[in-house]
């Protein structure tokens, strides 16, 4: 794991798995076809001690996983409070050992919201509590940006392209573009995971964009606020109260982005459209074109 001379960084181990299995099938002719498909696994969280959690994951980067959802859950707010982050895979579990144990934990853990993410994420504690305070400042972001993330974006998604059953994050750029690309069971997973690689290495969410494959729940919008990036881009839909919270801290929201195609539900003022696609033919013309002779 990358490390930074000038902070305490805990002791992590390195026990990504491989997110894949190869399997045999039958298709509809009755023919065997091999091919792969997600390996599912819980990995059960320990605090001092303490079993806190337990998460479905592909087990592919666990030790950024598990750093990024101390930090979204706002459980340990400094990583040099961290000792160690042991992943154990014999017995599915994972020990975080802390220096000074973590303030009111049993307070925290009282207080949980079962959420709408994929595999049943839960938050703990008070969902608005912690954006309160946060204020983030939209870049001008290009028309002709997005579409090259969207199109470069299409060169990744490995583990859905073999085996389905995943959803993909992005910590993006204009000008460095996919800077990682994390896939897990759960987008709050690759979301986590990203949030762990950025604690880890240092690197703050100004200027950054965050792509995911999954809908933009409340959970994702507060998660990427709480990372400090100021836009959230996705290729699916969105949800009112995502819409309400992006509104409130100030999250560009872009979502249905496909192709040539987004919408942009908050926002909107500061995308330089400096790309549109063709003018689309009037209505009349477009609605002829597929009436019957």
């Amino acid at each position: 794991m990358p490390t930074n001379s000038t902070r305490r960084l805990p002791e992590l181990t390195d026990a990504g798995l491989k997110a894949t299995a190869n399997v045999v099938a039958k298709n509809e002719y009755n023919e065997p076809v091999e091919g792969a498909i997600a390996v599912e696994r819980a990995l059960t969280l320990y605090l001092d001690r303490r079993e806190i959690v337990t998460l479905m994951t592909l087990g592919n980067h666990p030790e950024l996983l598990i750093l990024g959802w101390l930090r979204n859950q706002r459980m340990i707010e400094d990583i040099e409070a961290i000792r160690a982050i042991q992943v154990d895979w014999e017995i599915e579990s994972a020990a975080i050992v802390t220096y000074e144990g973590v303030d009111n934990l049993d307070a925290r853990l009282e207080r949980k919201t079962v959420t709408t993410g994929c595999g049943q994420g839960t938050v703990f504690g008070d969902l608005m509590e912690d954006i309160d305070d946060i204020r983030l400042t939209a870049p001008r972001l290009k028309q002709s940006s997005i579409y090259a993330l969207l199109k470069a974006l299409n060169e990744y998604n490995e583990v859905y392209k073999n085996a389905g059953a995943v959803h993909g994050c992005a910590l993006c750029s204009e000008d460095q573009g996919i800077e990682l690309f994390i896939e897990d069971v759960g987008r709050h997973n690759a979301v986590d995971a990203i949030a762990g690689h950025m604690w880890l290495n240092d690197i703050g969410g100004e200027g950054k964009l965050f792509y995911t494959t999954g809908r933009l729940t409340s959970e994702m919008v507060i998660k990427v606020a709480l990372m400090g990036i100021p836009v959230l881009l996705s290729r699916s839909g969105i949800t009112a109260m995502g819409l309400e919270i992006a509104q409130r801290v100030g999250v560009t929201l872009i979502a249905r982005a496909k192709g040539r195609h987004f919408l942009v539900y908050h926002g909107g003022e500061s995308i330089d459209y400096d790309d549109m696609p063709p003018p689309r033919p009037p209505r009349a013309d477009r609605d002829s074109r597929h009436s019957p002779d």
